[in-house]
C-alpha cells in the first residue's frame, strides 16, 4: 500500500486573478486567504478554480483582479455544514506562487496517486461520448486524505470501469470547472459549479499490479 509522500498530490495552474481576494480560515495563528484563478484552454474556455494561501506567501504580491500568477501545490478536498448537510468543497492549497513573467505552454496539470474509493461509473453521453466517474482518496500527511472526484474519458473511460474499490492509480490531467443546474424538489433550479480532475493518462500502480498476481498466485496454488 503506497504511503503519503509529497509528491503523491501536484498541481501547477497559471492564469489571471478572477475574483477579489477574500479573508477564508485561521489555523494556528496563521491566516488563510481564497480568491479564484481563471486558467484557459486550448478551446478557448477558461476554468474558474478556487485557490487557497497562506498570508505569509503573499506579503509582496500583486493581487488584484487581472493579475497573471503561476502557483503550484495539491488539490485538496474538506467537509463543511452548508444548510444542514455535509459538502465536499475542493481547491488548490498554495505550496509556490509568483507573479507570472512568461508564458506557460501547459497551464493546468495535475498528478494524483490514489485509491478508488466508490465503485466507478460507467455512463455515455447523448453525442456518444463514454465516461467514467471515479473518486480517488489520496492520502496526506497527518493520516488525512482527500476524496478527489476524477472523470476519465474514451478508452480510458473503458478501462476505468473495471477498476475496483481499492485499486491504487496514478493519473495525470487537468482540474475542470462544470457549470450544471441543480433542480430541488420544491421545484427551485439553482445554478452550481463542480471541480473535476479530467483524466488525460492513468495507470494502476506497480504495487497494486503487484498484489493482483500475489492473488492470481494464491489461487492457482489453491487449485
Amino acid at each position: 500500500m503506497a504511503e503519503y509522500t509529497s509528491d503523491n498530490n501536484w498541481v501547477m495552474v497559471a492564469g489571471k486573478v478572477d475574483s477579489i481576494i477574500e479573508f477564508s480560515h485561521e489555523m494556528f495563528g496563521e491566516s488563510f486567504y481564497g480568491f479564484y484563478l481563471s486558467v484557459p484552454r486550448l478551446s478557448n474556455y477558461v476554468d474558474c478554480l478556487p485557490i487557497i494561501v497562506s498570508e505569509r506567501l503573499i506579503t509582496e504580491m500583486d493581487l488584484n483582479i487581472g493579475a497573471e500568477l503561476v502557483i503550484t501545490g495539491q488539490f485538496r478536498s474538506y467537509n463543511k455544514l452548508i444548510d444542514g448537510s455535509n459538502r465536499l468543497l475542493l481547491t488548490v492549497f498554495v505550496r509556490d506562487i509568483a507573479n507570472l513573467t512568461e508564458e506557460v505552454k501547459n497551464p493546468n496539470q495535475i498528478y494524483l496517486n490514489g485509491f478508488v474509493c466508490k465503485a466507478p461509473i460507467y455512463r455515455t453521453t447523448p453525442f456518444k461520448r463514454e465516461i467514467t466517474d471515479l473518486l480517488i482518496a489520496v492520502n496526506r500527511a497527518y493520516n488525512k486524505s482527500d476524496y478527489i472526484p476524477v472523470i476519465a474519458w474514451g478508452r480510458n473511460a473503458r478501462f476505468c470501469q473495471t477498476l475496483e474499490v481499492g485499486d491504487n492509480i496514478k493519473l495525470w490531467g487537468r482540474i475542470q470547472s462544470r457549470e450544471y443546474q441543480k433542480r430541488y424538489t420544491n421545484g427551485e433550479v439553482v445554478d452550481k459549479v463542480a471541480y473535476e480532475v479530467s483524466v488525460i493518462k492513468l495507470e494502476i500502480a506497480q504495487e497494486s499490479k503487484e498484489e493482483v498476481q500475489d492473488k492470481k498466485k494464491s489461487l492457482e496454488d489453491e487449485v
